[in-house]
Parts: C-alpha cells; sequence; structure tokens
C-alpha cells in the first residue's frame, strides 16, 4: 500500500557524485547552525554577567545606608 508513495519521495541515484552538492550543502548549513548556537551562548553568557553585576549592584545599594 506505502510502496508506491515511498517511491515518489525516494531517489538512490546511480552515479554517487551526485551526493557531492547534497553534501556540501548540508556542510555549509551545519557549520551556519554551529556558529549560530555558539553566538547565542556567548550573547546569553555576556547579558547573564551583566544581570549579575547589576543584581550585585542593586543588593550593596540596599545594604549601604540611606543620606535621606
Amino acid at each position: 500500500m506505502f510502496q508506491p508513495v515511498l517511491s515518489l519521495f525516494l531517489y538512490f541515484p546511480e552515479d554517487k557524485s551526485e551526493y557531492i552538492p547534497a553534501g556540501i550543502t548540508f556542510l555549509i548549513f551545519l557549520i551556519g547552525a554551529l556558529l549560530t548556537m555558539r553566538i547565542f551562548i556567548a550573547v546569553s553568557n555576556r547579558e547573564a554577567k551583566k544581570a549579575k553585576e547589576l543584581e550585585e549592584q542593586l543588593k550593596n545599594q540596599e545594604h549601604s545606608p540611606r543620606n535621606s
């Protein structure tokens, strides 16, 4: 029953050199995805550090004597 449906989407070329452009495209997108993930992690760590510094600054303000 599913054989005719699956045969519409599966294509295995006889000439294996047809896999080369797909492999190159895959590597380009994989490298792009990894770089994007690293950028997100770096920005997230930077923002976490800023938030931690702000939190410490606010805690220090709370504990210091007020001049009012």
